[in-house]
């Protein structure tokens, strides 16, 4: 093998440790230690800690407070701590633990080292380069690529000394990293480079996906790791760095043990109550007789946040409602009518496979919106152009300034007000919806290499899949498939309260295109002659839930005069459901729920609200069933949805797609929550009040350093000392036979391998076995739930089980 391959093996082998991070205009909820779950958990956070330094159990105040919330029950907890060899009560053991970390931070070294000025410097060169649009100056010689334009400026920064390699850098970055590597074994080039990308976690995680991505950013100013890696040896190599593998056994917390023990009370208290009211509802659904043809149904994201605006929708009439991923499994490129680039509208583990444009179909209402939309572009201009120029912002602050001034105390002290007003200005803004329809046909032209629109054949296998996943077997006269979007005001987050199976962005767009294509009569026909009898008189129709006032807005256009009464009976209901939802969520945010309307839009509007909503704080379950297992249940906005119905499933294939997209999804924001609320710092991103937006693409904390690659405390914390989320890994409970779910996992070895190395739990409640839950344990064994939870006897096999 040549060197240049060895090197470029070894940097492959070492980038998998680091988690991607997406820009934050599109943040992607993603476990930042996805290199590591290939092992077992335990053993994961161990060598996490040893190279990035993040803590893996929640504190033994973490531990506290839900103790005495009554989140953990003590006859679980003390089974867990005698299994584990604790004996003593907890208390005394939780001032153990806290002991533990107090002496493990005393031993830590802050003082300034060389590879600390190496960081601040590499850290200037990426923001300038990594910019997606923010600056006003680019840096020269972006189009070559990061080491070709940092080779040329590095001569003149005064803060990279003129030594070693960097005072005459090869032209290529893999001769760089070979120059400073020679003096090395070949054996210690992963552990070095690991170590080095371990460095700047959040840098390196974003050149990682933005490398993968291969978007318009990176086609125009490309960067890759072997850029970033030349560049970074050849500053240490300039400094005098020593660059030996730290060979050091991580720095393991001898509590963790204890804390694990914790931890997996906490999870099971929260798990066997789930299961419990899971398998009580299968029994009474076995016992039902079913329901008719429902008014209306309503298909929400499996989003944790729709848990609640479902069970209120359903309390105001004779509706269904229904939990799919909420790109509605059209895996496209969005591009806006008034967006200058499309975005990604479908989950990061998938590549898009169609272009998906609006097109206007009301010359009128389009001209219409084309003025307003000129004279907001005009004035944005001005803005911009005062921004960037000193001179003209002095000026015009001696003419325009007093009025500046009122509108930044009205947005500061009345921001309620200032919404209701730009609300009532947008009313004569028509919306893209209003003009514009999804141009869902096929098109036999490309937008880069995507086919622009579908072909009938992919529109019914589209619709098919997702009534199939649905279980659906009738249909009533509307049907809404419902995206969600956030509203915040001056909120880097924002994208990150938006839909995460749309890649951080709203999910209107899809469900317009899933409704196009449910409406088209040849898709219709197509559909009946698969067994889905489509009554003539059903109308699809899209909407979008905003997740932070919980209005739901109907895109109705298009719905014929005779379902006017049936749309606007449910217009009314969702005006209901809205002021209890809002109430309910007021009430998680310590405010009064009595004005609870106002309060959500208040939040919104406020670009001092550091917390406008909690996103998918708590989030704890997923639940793949029927929705009737989960109707008379509140769940607390905690558990994710999904529709799923076992007997319409004899082949798995559904369950199977269930299993490799939404659970692999879910997944990732539940380990994202926990690590960012067990160890904030390195996994989270601090306080937003001290945070600072960098070149579009992440946040700092204070002015510069790396980038932070998680969620801020306002999203997990109620207060300093007050934890909101509970940092539980994901419980996953599926309705469906054991011997099917075996099957599926069987045939998946990575959705196995996830559950064999304990990075979530998965319960399986039996129709076919008297209703009975099982749990898995390893290697596609199971144990009944209750032994499990006394115990955990000795593993049975699917097929036995499923035969007691």
């Amino acid at each position: 093998m040549s060197t240049e391959s060895a090197i470029r093996d070894s940097i492959d082998d070492a980038a998998t440790t680091v988690g991607s991070l997406w820009p934050i205009h599109s943040f992607v909820t993603a476990n930042p230690l996805s290199g590591f779950e290939d092992r077992p958990f335990g053993e994961a956070v161990e060598q996490a800690a040893a190279l990035l330094g993040g803590r893996g159990y929640p504190s033994a105040a973490t531990f506290g407070k839900a103790l005495e919330r009554g989140q953990i029950d003590p006859d679980i907890l003390e089974t867990e701590l005698a299994e584990a060899g604790y004996e003593g009560d907890p208390e005394t053991l939780l001032d153990r633990m806290a002991d533990a970390a107090d002496a493990a931070h005393a031993g830590k070294d802050d003082t300034d080292t060389a590879t600390d000025h190496v960081d601040r410097v590499l850290t200037k060169w990426l923001s300038a380069f990594l910019d997606e649009g923010s600056a006003h100056w680019s840096m020269p010689n972006r189009e070559a690529g990061f080491y070709a334009a940092f080779r040329e400026v590095a001569a003149y920064d005064g803060e990279i000394p003129d030594e070693g390699v960097v005072a005459d850098l090869p032209e290529s970055p893999v001769a760089a990293i070979d120059a400073v590597l020679e003096s090395h074994p070949e054996s210690e080039w992963v552990p070095i480079l690991e170590e080095q990308l371990a460095a700047l976690p959040g840098w390196t995680g974003f050149i990682k996906q933005r490398a993968a991505d291969e978007g318009v950013w990176q086609s125009t100013y490309p960067i890759s790791l072997d850029g970033y890696l030349a560049a970074r040896l050849a500053l240490l190599d300039a400094v005098g760095a020593d660059l030996d593998p730290s060979n050091e056994a991580a720095n393991v917390n001898p509590t963790d043990e204890l804390a694990r023990a914790f931890l997996r009370a906490w999870e099971a208290t929260y798990r066997d109550d789930l299961v419990g009211a899971v398998a009580a509802e299968s029994q009474s659904l076995a016992d039902s007789d079913g329901s008719g043809r429902p008014d209306a149904q309503l298909v929400f994201c499996i989003d944790t946040r729709s848990e609640v605006i479902r069970r209120h929708v359903e309390a105001t009439g004779d509706y269904e409602t229904h939990g799919y991923a909420g790109f509605f499994g059209i895996p496209m490129e969005y591009q806006g009518y008034d967006a200058d680039v499309s975005v990604d509208a479908c989950p990061p583990i998938l590549d898009p496979q169609h272009h998906i444009t609006d097109v206007p179909t009301d010359d009128d209402t389009q001209a219409r919106h084309d003025r307003w939309s000129a004279i907001r572009a005009a004035a944005d201009e001005v803005v911009e152009i005062l921004e960037a120029n000193a001179a003209t912002a002095y000026g015009y602050v001696e003419t325009g300034g007093s009025g500046y001034g009122l509108s930044l105390a009205a947005r500061t002290l009345v921001p309620g007000r200032v919404r209701d007003l730009f609300e009532a200005a947008d009313e004569t803004v028509p919306d893209d919806h209003e003009f514009c329809a999804p141009l869902d046909h096929h098109q036999y032209t490309y937008a880069g290499d995507l086919p622009v629109g579908l072909t009938t054949e992919e529109k019914v296998e589209y619709a098919a899949t997702a009534f199939e996943l649905l279980g659906w077997e009738e249909f009533g006269r509307l049907v809404v498939f419902t995206g969600h979007a956030s509203e915040t005001a001056n909120n880097p987050y924002d994208s990150s309260l938006d839909c995460g199976a749309c890649a951080g962005n709203p999910g209107g767009p899809n469900a317009r295109v899933m409704a196009a294509i449910c409406n088209d009569e040849a898709v219709r026909a197509e559909l009946r002659d698969r067994g889905f009898d489509i009554p003539q008189d059903t109308v699809f129709l899209a909407g979008q839930h905003n997740t932070t006032t919980d209005e739901v807005d109907l895109f109705a256009e298009d719905v014929p005069e005779s379902h006017a009464a049936d749309l606007d009976q449910l217009r009314t209901d969702l005006a209901t459901a809205r002021e209890n939802a809002a109430a309910e969520r007021a009430e998680a945010m310590g405010t009064d729920g009595s004005a609870a309307v106002s309060e959500t839009e208040r939040r919104a509007a406020d670009w001092a609200e550091t917390r406008p909503e909690w996103g998918l704080a708590g989030n704890a379950g997923f639940v793949v069933g029927p929705r009737d297992l989960t109707s008379d249940l509140d769940l607390d906005g905690r558990a994710f949805l999904h529709s799923y119905d076992w007997s319409t499933d004899p082949d798995g294939d559904a369950l199977e797609a269930i299993f490799t997209g939404p659970l692999v999804v879910t997944q990732w924001i539940n380990t994202q929550y926990y690590f960012s609320t067990v160890d904030n710092a390195v996994y989270g991103s601090g306080s937003k009040v001290t945070q600072n937006p960098v070149g579009n693409v992440g946040v700092y904390q204070g002015n510069g350093g790396d980038l932070m690659t998680g969620l801020p405390l306002q999203s997990l914390l109620a207060a300093d000392d007050e934890p909101h989320h509970q940092p539980l890994r994901l419980s996953a409970v599926v309705h469906a036979p054991v011997e099917r779910v075996t099957d599926v996992l069987a045939d998946h070895e990575a959705v196995t391998e996830l559950l064999d190395n304990d990075w979530l739990s998965l319960t399986v409640v039996d129709p076919t076995a008297d209703h009975c839950a099982f749990h898995y344990e390893e290697e596609l064994e199971w144990t009944p739930a209750s032994e499990h939870a006394e115990a955990h006897p000795e593993t049975t096999t699917a097929p036995a089980v499923a035969d007691d």
